[in-house]
């Protein structure tokens, strides 16, 4: 956290310095704008299996704060020697076509491969893979917004039409693409979670977070290309022809993997019964996301935040312990997670029905 601050210091003050502190606070202000549409889509998705809140929040900083500064430190090394090699303007072209997605992509994807190497038992599908991607490059996309908003806000300030200013920055990246830069580290996100499952094996297995990445790549140089050297008429064609129905194509896998997720939890409810580990009666409240939220709600309502706190936990451990239970329990380390999330799950539920009382 405190390496994360100090990038985040130093991307900010470059920004200050170059723009002005109040174009960037403009910026700052405008950019809130997409980055929460983009962390509400995120969490929605989210919602069954939820990640802890601190390793997204590392996750978004990552994206904010370390990913920018190496994206901006090697951009600026590319275009100074595609400048010195090609002339003026040959370095920027290099910087935006090749060493940006190239650098960006890979920098944005560290979150994602963190978590798989150190809490592989966070990471339980492609919806965990599209949520550390997602996050780490909304972040990005975020400090990014910001230093586009202030520089446009410094040309002709929020501008009166579509061609300069806030106004016309913020269409086009406020609303036509804040998911560009999440849609392209999703890609990413998508092999690697499909090369944790065990239906692929060998080199297919190994080969999926390549081709996803470059995948990644070569979209993220697609629409850079199309925004810089490409016309009006080439920005939208790819836009429309290729980014738009890309994204329609993930929305979809999302909701299919969403409602998997809920399959998993609630094909293994039933055993957990039969073995005593939940009540009967909580089979259709643990089914249903609607149901879950209303009996936290009643838990709140009847004995306060802590016992609704308790109900929640114990929803997260039992959904755990369903995704757990679906990969299977080889290893030691997997039966004394197994064992842990029970504990958690009867403790939590313990904890509830004590505060419910005395409430």
């Amino acid at each position: 956290m405190v390496a994360v601050a100090i990038c985040g210091l130093i991307v900010f003050g470059l920004v200050t310095v170059q723009a002005g502190a109040l174009p960037v606070i403009v910026g700052v202000v405008v950019a809130v704008v997409p980055v929460s549409m983009v962390t509400a889509a995120l969490l929605w998705v989210d919602r069954w299996e939820p990640e802890p809140a601190r390793y997204l929040l590392l996750t978004f900083l990552w994206g904010a704060c370390v990913a920018t500064l190496l994206a901006l430190l090697v951009n600026d090394t590319a275009k100074s020697v595609g400048d010195y090699l090609l002339g003026f303007e040959g370095g920027s072209r290099i910087a935006t076509i090749v060493s940006a997605p190239l650098v960006e992509e890979a920098i944005k994807a560290v979150p994602l491969v963190a978590v798989l190497v150190h809490r592989r038992s966070e990471f339980n599908g492609v919806v965990d893979g599209i949520v550390y991607a997602g996050f780490s490059a909304a972040g990005f996309a975020f400090t990014e917004n910001v230093y586009y908003f202030a520089s446009a806000f410094n040309e002709a300030g929020f501008g009166g039409g579509m061609s300069s200013g806030v106004l016309a920055a913020f269409t086009l990246r406020g609303v036509m693409s804040p998911f560009a830069h999440p849609l392209f580290s999703v890609v990413i996100g998508i092999g690697v979670a499909l090369m944790v499952q065990k239906r692929y094996y060998g080199a297919a297995r190994f080969a999926l977070p390549v081709v996803s990445y470059v995948g990644a790549v070569c979209l993220h140089a697609l629409w850079n290309a199309a925004a810089t050297i490409g016309g009006a008429r080439t920005f939208l064609n790819v836009y429309f022809l290729i980014m738009a129905p890309l994204f329609i194509g993930v929305g979809l896998i999302v909701v299919w993997q969403r409602r998997r997720e809920q399959r998993i939890v609630t094909g293994a409810l039933p055993a957990m019964a039969r073995r005593g580990w939940i009540a009967p009666s909580e089979i259709e409240l643990l089914s249903d996301l609607t149901a879950r939220r209303q009996w936290r709600r009643q838990a709140r309502r009847e004995s306060g935040t802590a016992a609704a706190r308790a109900v929640g936990d114990y929803q997260a451990a039992v959904t755990e312990l369903a995704f757990l239970r679906r990969r299977g329990v080889a290893t030691e380390d997997d039966r004394a997670r197994h064992d842990d999330l029970l504990a958690e799950a009867q403790q939590a539920r313990a904890d509830a029905v004590s505060l419910a009382r005395t409430g």
